[in-house]
């Protein structure tokens, strides 16, 4: 088994790059684009460009732009499962981002958190090696349902687990101590600097990840510009800086690249550290070009 089986957000991103800042009750000039995107579903294209040439994706759209994604998906490379929904339409984000290519999100979950247990199916766990989880689907009942039974058939098949925490302002609406309920037996989680430290209550991110890491066994925390780093067993035992020279134009979906790679990365046989550089390397990439997903699929 070396497939990779990705069940979280497929969205609708309107990214809207503003070069001054923006102007209350009046006009502001921006460049403003439609891409495809999502966490789970830009995680699970940068794994496929990084190499993982088995990529799925269990994730719930509205019918009217089903096709569209389902078309994005597989030219990067990926297998869609997507589940029509008539009823809502597919999560969309309004992406701000600003000069120093600082993104600020303006979220509609729409189909994303519909996903429900009845779309599960525990074939979708055959010939995959690892299961990663989008954070968004823990925000909402139903797809934090969903989560929880696709882990549950992970752990009756011997699929390890990773999830990304996704939104800190998310989390902090539900609730850490919620949060960790929800995850238990997750082996590997990918928070940023800014959700490691509202999961622990800690200012240093590497005080952060070693906490963490005592109740999942590897934490990888992304650290933007500063790169990123790896802790095990209650020990920081890795950091990676991000590669130099790096012009960003915009941030949204780099810590998505770094979390497929590093999954791409593991499942063809590299340590953490290991992966961890693989990472850095995606999500140098991704903040170079607009939009979540890898260059080659960025077709509007």
């Amino acid at each position: 088994m070396s497939g990779l089986l990705v069940v979280g957000d497929v969205v609708t991103d309107i990214v809207a790059r503003h070069r001054t800042p923006l102007a209350p009750a009046t006009d502001t000039a921006a460049e403003i684009r439609r891409l495809p995107g999502g966490a789970g579903a830009n995680a699970a294209c940068w794994a496929a460009r990084s190499g993982c040439r088995q990529v799925r994706i269990l994730g719930r759209v509205g019918t009217e732009e089903a096709r569209w994604h389902d078309l994005a998906l597989r030219r990067a490379g990926v297998r869609p499962l997507l589940v029509p929904d008539p009823e809502v339409g597919t999560a969309t984000v309004i992406a701000l981002v600003d000069a120093g290519a600082e993104r600020t999100f303006l979220t509609d979950s729409g189909a994303a958190l519909r996903l429900s247990p009845a779309d599960w199916n525990d074939t979708f766990l055959h010939g995959m090696a690892r299961l990663h989880l989008s954070g968004y689907l823990f925000f909402a009942e139903t797809s934090r349902a969903t989560a929880l039974r696709a882990m549950r058939g992970a752990e009756e098949a011997g699929v390890p687990v990773s999830v990304d925490p996704a939104s800190v302002g998310f989390l902090r609406h539900l609730g850490v101590d919620r949060f960790l309920a929800a995850t238990p037996g997750v082996e590997t989680l990918f928070p940023n600097a800014d959700e490691a430290r509202l999961l622990t209550s800690r200012t240093d991110p590497a005080e952060a990840a070693e906490i963490l890491s005592r109740t999942f066994p590897l934490v990888a925390v992304t650290l933007g510009a500063g790169g990123a780093l790896v802790a095990e067993a209650g020990a920081v035992t890795g950091r990676v800086p991000a590669p130099p020279d790096v012009r960003p134009v915009d941030s949204t979906g780099a810590g998505d690249a770094f979390t497929g790679a590093f999954l791409a990365a593991r499942l063809a046989g590299a340590d953490a550290l290991e992966a961890a550089e693989a990472g850095c390397r995606a999500g140098a990439e991704a903040v170079t070009v607009v939009g979540g997903r890898p260059p080659s699929t960025h077709k509007g």
